[in-house]
């Protein structure tokens, strides 16, 4: 995939993700500050401004660090820079290729997760967005020449269901405890939602 060919489909998913900004607004409100559903409604806002005004022969590289740095400063919060940390690392993961393969794509996930662990000081089980981008990897690597992105929403749906029964141990939504059960975190929500956003930017309605 070229850096022209991400950027399309990159534009349309970012487009797609800002439609369920009332849903991630109200699942954040339950457990957290409300905040998350315009953070990424903007963030995908500010994104595809940034790409439409980036060279036509940008490289995937330059693409994705574009959306990186752009959320981080489109609107600032805890979820940005997670998002962003992990975009830069998958960027440097690919630096200087002019377009990318499927291995290619799987480093880029692999070098995103530890980035975002180590940032936000969690690990699988803390009720995150590691509970669903992980196993989701997991399916990519698993799946690569089978239906990809259909196994990566399959199981980061299941993540996402398993963080309803488990405690908040991160954030805000950690002073909480256990009025926290019940309720699906918010932030693997709203990477299940990328995730189905992408899926259908891909193969279309």
């Amino acid at each position: 995939m070229t850096g022209a060919e991400l950027r399309a489909l990159l534009d349309r998913a970012l487009e797609l993700l800002a439609e369920n900004e009332d849903e991630l607004r109200d699942l954040d409100s339950a457990i957290g500050d409300g905040d998350l559903g315009i953070t990424v409604s903007r963030g995908a806002e500010a994104a595809r401004k940034s790409l439409a005004a980036l060279p036509s022969t940008s490289i995937p590289s330059e693409v994705i660090r574009t959306i990186a740095t752009t959320i981080a400063s489109a609107n600032p919060s805890s979820f940005s820079a997670l998002v962003a940390t992990g975009l830069l690392a998958a960027s440097r993961s690919v630096a200087g290729r002019e377009s990318l393969t499927a291995a290619d794509v799987v480093t880029m996930a692999q070098q995103a997760i530890p980035a975002i662990a180590k940032r936000g000081k969690a690990e699988v089980g803390d009720k995150t967005v590691l509970d669903a981008l992980v196993p989701s990897i997991a399916a990519l690597e698993a799946n690569m020449s089978d239906r990809p992105l259909e196994a990566m929403v399959a199981a980061a749906r299941k993540g996402v269901e398993d963080t309803a029964a488990s405690v908040s141990r991160k954030g805000r939504a950690a002073w909480l405890g256990e009025r926290t059960i019940g309720h699906p975190d918010p932030g693997a929500t709203a990477y299940l939602r990328f995730l189905e956003a992408l899926r259908q930017a891909w193969v279309g309605p």
